[in-house]
């Protein structure tokens, strides 16, 4: 099962899901894996029960075993991921100072808003993660160009951002019939890598609108993947 925490430091502010595997009581001197799953954007607020609706905290809701720690925190109603990147790390380096996490096999994905949150989290720590997910998101949709100008940022200076994740491996999936974060959008960005010889990959589920997480979070292999990935020190 998951725990409902509050992270309140300074100014960062988050409520958030922990997932610990039973095996983690029995194993404490073990190092673990860790996911930070960044939900979409219906499931902001205050009531943690959303945040279970879908991806990794719903796939760990009834798991006694998962082989990894996760973290999922929910955004506040009125804000975007990308407007709480230093908040996230700040709760990345919580959890690290209190649970036995292993540095090299830190992993980030999240779906939609989640998904676009991942690669600008990521682009600001590009060193943190041994491997990122994002799901249906990509750098930016229109709806998010002023959220980006808030952070002082724009769709260009981000593609330049992304030679930061040159050797950050990537798997990256969305639905070829997406109306909400345009496929296009998403292959722009995996291209823009390749091109800088980055490690990205991109699935796309034909026939799938926006819901590309459903058959995403439930494919075994994309945590086998995780597990393959280590970050080098």
């Amino acid at each position: 099962m998951q725990k409902e925490l509050r992270f309140d430091v300074k100014d960062y502010k988050l409520n958030y899901l922990l997932y610990l595997p039973d095996s983690f009581q029995q194993n404490g001197s073990l190092k673990w894996p860790l996911i930070l799953f960044l939900h979409g954007a219906g499931e902001r607020g205050g009531n943690m029960e959303l945040v279970k609706k879908h991806g990794v905290p719903k796939i760990v809701e009834n798991q006694e075993e998962f082989p990894f720690i996760v973290v999922s925190p929910q955004c506040p109603a009125d804000s975007y991921w990308v407007n709480e990147l230093e908040s996230l790390s700040a709760l990345l380096d919580e959890i690290v100072r209190e649970y036995p996490i292993d540095p090299a096999r830190i992993y980030l994905t999240g779906l939609s808003m989640g998904g676009i949150g991942a690669w600008h989290l990521a682009i600001a720590n590009p060193k943190r993660f041994a491997a990122i997910a994002p799901v249906c998101g990509a750098l930016s949709i229109p709806e998010f160009r002023r959220v980006e100008l808030q952070i002082k940022n724009n769709v260009n200076q981000l593609s330049v951002g992304l030679k930061r994740l040159k050797d950050l491996p990537v798997w990256a999936f969305h639905g070829d019939q997406d109306d909400i974060v345009p496929i296009e959008a998403a292959q722009k960005v995996i291209q823009s890598l390749k091109k800088q010889g980055g490690s990205a990959k991109l699935t796309v589920y034909k026939g799938v609108g926006h819901d590309s997480w459903t058959e995403t979070y439930e494919n075994e292999e994309l945590y086998i993947w995780f597990l393959n990935q280590h970050k080098i020190k």
